[in-house]
């Protein structure tokens, strides 16, 4: 597939971020090393301290970029839901079939994620497994509602609600789309983490893909609700 983002650019909140990294050398460069930082040694251990080493800059410099790691890890969370975005709306274009269309959306929000290579500083590879390990801490933090209230959340809730979108298209008297939305894409996060990590609590393996699972499940349960 072509890359989905050559020319097209990621909108994330300007809140989230001191000054926009994409706009110089350094912000990419941040971006970039952290995320494979983050990747090597896990976000609890991750500080600006040994980012800035690791790019050969001042741990202030990286301040000028990012509040505290947290609005580091919400930068990267937004940046993956926002190409999953445009990865979802390139799959269900053109797509008449309402079964044929979630099936291809499904399939974008669970499978395993490839690296763009026109995005030569972000690895999306790399940032979906800090997205598999990670991504619930941006969310299970204190500050969660008033975070949800400046629109930190926005994109990933914009997923969320496409999918709702096909759901309802297939089965509009489905009750729980909202619900079985949010949970396809939280619960292919777990199924990634649990096949790497905790093997003998899925069926998930080298043979059998979080996305096979979500296509069988969510299929026959929304055909079966139809009939």
């Amino acid at each position: 597939m072509h890359s989905l983002i050559t020319n097209i650019k990621i909108q994330i909140s300007d809140k989230i971020f001191v000054k926009d990294p994409e706009t110089s050398v350094l912000g990419k460069k941040i971006i970039k090393e952290s995320i494979i930082l983050i990747d090597e040694i896990g976000f609890d251990n991750f500080t600006f301290k040994k980012l800035g080493a690791k790019i050969n800059s001042n741990e202030s410099s990286i301040y000028r970029y990012f509040e505290n790691k947290h609005k580091l890890l919400l930068y990267l969370s937004s940046w993956y839901w926002s190409w999953i975005e445009y990865k979802l709306f390139f799959a269900t274009t053109n797509v008449d079939d309402s079964f044929e269309k979630l099936k291809k959306a499904i399939t974008v929000v669970t499978e395993k994620i490839e690296d763009d290579l026109a995005t030569e500083h972000i690895n999306e590879s790399v940032l979906n497994k800090i997205v598999i390990t990670e991504f619930t801490k941006t969310l299970h933090t204190k500050e969660v509602d008033e975070e949800n209230k400046e629109g930190f959340f926005l994109i990933y809730k914009r997923v969320i609600t496409r999918l709702v979108e096909l759901i309802t298209e297939v089965n509009p008297e489905y009750q729980y789309a909202r619900s079985l939305a949010s949970s396809i894409i939280e619960g292919a996060l777990h199924q990634h983490f649990l096949r790497d990590h905790l093997k003998t609590i899925t069926n998930c393996n080298e043979e059998i893909s979080p996305t096979a699972f979500y296509l069988n499940l969510i299929l026959t349960l929304l055909k079966k609700n139809r009939s």
